[in-house]
């Protein structure tokens, strides 16, 4: 039997072996590029305003393809009159009809109490807008923070309704601080 003579693979240059990692390299920051373009986006909380839920400096990452707004999603919003994005909850969508019984510190929406698991907040601050069997316009949300004692949302005329195309994304990660990562 007679054997085989094999050559050498030639080894690949360092050129080639960093040109092909500068093409992977690209290829993923496109497609990254291309989620967070079209797909998702980041929002940092600023400010106490969602406390308990969320605490200042957390990274939200949010979800904004196909995403069609609910009640409860906790969302980030442009608020153009702030000057910046905010992070809030939704009280009340188009259609719905909402009061604010600032005595008792209560939010109805639809006659049934507005109630968020685990925030016993009250809401007390008037901000200047007053909803008393008020109904949100179509394309429009009502969004307040779960920290409603310290919190710049639908309240405030600076803030108002929000409009559907102001709409960001919904919440569906908190990726930083790492501690306390956690879905939504």
């Amino acid at each position: 039997m007679m054997k085989k003579e094999t050559t050498p693979k030639k080894k690949q240059p360092l050129i080639d072996e960093i040109l092909d990692y500068a093409k992977v390299i690209c290829c993923t920051m496109a497609i990254i590029l291309l989620i967070f373009t079209f797909v998702a986006r980041d929002a940092w909380v600023n400010g106490p305003s969602m406390q308990p839920t969320l605490q200042n400096g957390d990274l939200l990452i949010l979800r904004s393809f196909l995403y069609k707004p609910r009640q409860g999603d906790i969302i980030a919003c442009n608020a153009y009159s702030l000057g910046k994005v905010i992070v809030k909850r939704i009280a009340a969508v188009g259609g719905q009809t909402v009061t604010v019984d600032f005595e008792a510190g209560k939010v109805y929406v639809d006659g049934e109490e507005f109630i968020v698991d685990g925030i016993e907040n009250i809401t007390t601050l008037y901000e200047g807008v007053t909803y008393d069997n008020f109904t949100v316009p179509e394309g429009k949300y009502l969004v307040l923070g779960d920290n409603r004692q310290n919190s710049k949302d639908s309240r405030s005329p600076e803030v108002g309704l929000i409009d559907r195309e102001d709409i960001l994304g919904k919440a569906v990660i908190r990726l930083y601080p790492f501690k306390s990562i956690r879905t939504f």
